[in-house]
């Protein structure tokens, strides 16, 4: 198992290029005893003879710093992003409103306030998050009877609060998180292959890629949503799907999680987990991730960058 790193907001994970220098010092010569064997009429006889060195030697003394730059380590081949909760802190302002808004409009005589919503998001997908709550406390009178019908009038519920959810994104009334825009660029600087990996609808994570990470990064990303895998996490198929699909080695991966279940995704599917706790996610049990940040940060509060995402690969940090 992976040693947990964790770090407070106060501090800074430790940067993986860093200098060490070395003193190099000249030394006087001491007084020395010289033992030599020497023969004289053909007997060997061991004389000891003290040189006593009284001549000043004036010797200069010396130091030299030498610099010793240790290099970075290689980056990983994959950097791999949940959306919600690591992108944009989307779940309590974002999905909950929007899920409200579709249930006041449809007249369901549902609402789900925060806190109930947070128990709500340890299940993965918006449509299952809806099914499981209309299964545990009732289906509204509205919602029909047939279990093939309540999956279409769930389908239709949720495509309602996608497109109010992306009307959020494009006013751009929810931010990136701190460090998000930097951490992409230095990976495709790099030329390090960058996805985000959701359960979120499709349509809502391209919406917040274009629109909140621009256009010229967007096209550099792909995306895996939705329904594109059957099983949504803590299953890993998303991330096992990406790492198919852009051909890299799930192990040289490195995923940024903000939930427990997006961290059991990417350590069942063999990847290094970096976590970024959110605002419904500050309490969950992150034992099994390789770091735990509150954030990535920007500079001068930055939490990590590429490098120590690429110290995980070469596991620097492991046990």
């Amino acid at each position: 198992m992976a040693s947990l790193v964790i770090y407070s907001p106060s501090t800074v994970a430790p940067s993986s290029s860093h200098t060490k220098l070395f003193k190099i010092c000249n030394f006087k010569q001491q007084n020395a005893k010289i033992l030599s064997p020497s023969s004289l009429f053909g007997k060997n006889l061991a004389i000891s003879n003290d040189l006593n060195t009284q001549k000043l030697m004036n010797m200069k003394k010396r130091s030299s710093l030498v610099n010793c730059s240790v290099t970075s380590p290689a980056p990983p081949a994959a950097l791999l992003f949940d959306c919600d909760g690591v992108l944009v802190d989307t779940e309590r302002d974002g999905h909950r409103v929007s899920f409200n808004d579709t249930f006041t409009e449809r007249g369901l005589g549902v609402s789900w306030d925060v806190d109930l919503y947070g128990e709500l998001l340890k299940i993965g997908g918006g449509k299952e998050r809806m099914t499981a709550y209309f299964n545990q406390v009732g289906w509204p009178e509205k919602a029909p009877s047939g279990d093939a019908e309540r999956k279409e009038f769930v389908a239709s519920l949720h495509k309602r609060k996608t497109e109010l959810f992306m009307a959020l994104i494009e006013k751009k009334l929810l931010p990136l998180r701190p460090g998000v825009a930097k951490l992409i660029d230095q990976a495709l600087g790099k030329g390090v292959k960058v996805a985000v990996c959701s359960t979120s609808n499709e349509k809502a994570v391209s919406a917040i890629v274009s629109c909140l990470l621009g256009p010229e990064r967007a096209e550099k990303m792909q995306i895996f949503a939705g329904d594109v895998v059957p099983r949504k996490k803590p299953d890993p198929a998303i991330y096992t799907l990406a790492s198919t699909t852009l051909g890299v080695d799930p192990a040289s991966c490195v995923v940024v999680e903000d939930s427990a279940i997006g961290l059991a995704a990417a350590k069942a599917a063999g990847m290094k987990c970096i976590v970024t706790k959110s605002g419904y996610t500050a309490e969950e049990d992150f034992e099994n991730a390789d770091a735990v940040f509150d954030c990535i940060g920007d500079p001068p509060e930055e939490r990590f960058d590429l490098d120590f995402c690429g110290s995980l690969v070469a596991k620097q940090y492991a046990s």
